[in-house]
């Protein structure tokens, strides 16, 4: 579809410009008077326009385009308007083409919640539905304020997260590499000294001198192994069935699991805080706070709760049988739901939580640091005494 620029004169007499995809110039002209537009100059792009058809829109792309549109929207300039500006600030060729698709779909007639439906991989169902409530009612600058603000707090935990667990990870991936180095490279060259030595060698020094010609040995086969595990246990997690297996190890896993837990208990309520207050009917949300807890039993427990929810039951009785939430979120929910306050209770867990996760993932980085000091000490001061002990047992027998 050929692409148009144009310079307008809007009803405040400010001069405006931007981009379009139409048919025909004359289609063109037609848009702009119907906005009640002036018409400056209209110039078509040479050659056709260029089209991202895949690739990738981050999270914090999302939320300036939000913010953006929030403030342009706020200002009195119409939702057409304020997506052809923003248009043509985005860098993101992809993200870029997408706007333009939305614009071109908005200015068809068609809402803005429809128009962003047709692009799942970039707006979450999430995105969508605050959209479709804000358009409802009228509030769709103070509804993506809103989900700025969640998506912001959202990425803020998982930083945090990512940055506690930065350096044991990179720790433990030294250490590996500092094992792995040791026995493949530097045992062999200790063996060739010691067969000139002649004698026999220390139990220590033998057992890891077998573990070296096994790992050199078998190495290819290892590695070959390793990476066929990591593949099955990606398709495995593909499943529903298999990504809840998993999960169900992992919430049962020491400390980390409790870990797991909390994030989701989070991620649960500050997601059903935020669609409920957005005006989002309960039984909507439900459909899409179970997928956003990243947790498939989370997600199990929240659909059989929508069921009984559906028959009349509330809502904390069925979370309550499902046995993963924990008690205190099940009584404040349940205060929420006689008192009327739902969304504000579970903003207040969400945070409570919040907080917890922060706090927990502080103090397994400060366990997990000394445990791998201690192990990096044992492994690798471990291998070093056992490829000295034969070169000390000859010191001690040469002077004697």
């Amino acid at each position: 579809m050929p692409l148009f620029e144009y310079r307008v004169r809007t009803k405040e007499g400010k001069i405006a410009k931007g981009l379009i995809e139409e048919v025909s110039l004359e289609k063109v002209r037609d848009f702009l008077h119907a906005e009640g537009l002036i018409i400056i100059s209209i110039t078509e792009k040479k050659g056709k326009a260029r089209r991202a058809t895949s690739g990738k829109v981050k999270p914090e792309e999302i939320v300036v385009f939000s913010r953006q549109l929030t403030t342009l929207i706020e200002s009195g300039i119409s939702l057409v308007q304020g997506l052809e500006i923003l248009s043509e600030q985005i860098k993101n060729p992809y993200f870029k083409q997408v706007i333009l698709d939305i614009l071109r779909n908005v200015r068809e007639g068609s809402s803005f919640h429809s128009a962003l439906s047709k692009f799942p991989k970039v707006f979450s169902e999430f995105y969508i539905s605050m959209v479709k409530a804000g358009e409802a009612s009228g509030k769709l600058g103070e509804i993506l304020n809103r989900v700025s603000g969640y998506i912001e707090s959202s990425l803020a935990l998982q930083r945090k997260i990512r940055s506690s667990l930065a350096y044991p990870v990179i720790v433990i991936s030294m250490a590996i590499v500092i094992t792995a180095f040791l026995i493949l490279k530097v045992i062999p060259t200790f063996k060739g000294i010691f067969d000139v030595l002649g004698g026999r060698l220390p139990l220590p020094t033998r057992i890891l001198i077998g573990m070296s010609n096994f790992s050199r040995r078998w190495f290819l086969f290892i590695l070959g192994g390793l990476v066929v595990l990591g593949v099955v246990l990606k398709k495995i997690s593909a499943t529903p069935k298999g990504r809840k297996k998993i999960d169900e190890r992992l919430l049962k896993l020491p400390i980390v699991g409790e870990l797991i837990r909390k994030i989701a208990v989070a991620k649960f309520c500050r997601t059903f805080s935020t669609l409920i207050s957005s005006g989002v009917p309960v039984l909507q949300s439900l459909d899409i706070v179970g997928k956003t807890s990243g947790n498939k039993v989370v997600e199990e427990a929240v659909v059989k709760a929508k069921k009984f929810v559906q028959e009349g039951e509330s809502l904390s009785e069925p979370l309550s049988r499902s046995g993963v939430f924990p008690p205190m979120v099940i009584r404040m929910i349940s205060v929420g739901e006689k008192t009327g306050k739902l969304e504000e209770m579970l903003a207040k867990i969400a945070q409570f939580y919040e907080e917890e996760v922060n706090t927990a993932v502080a103090g397994l980085t400060s366990m997990i640091e000394p445990l791998i000091i201690g192990f990096l000490g044992i492994v690798i001061g471990g291998i070093v005494v056992s490829l000295f002990l034969p070169i000390l047992k000859i010191t001690q027998l040469i002077s004697h």
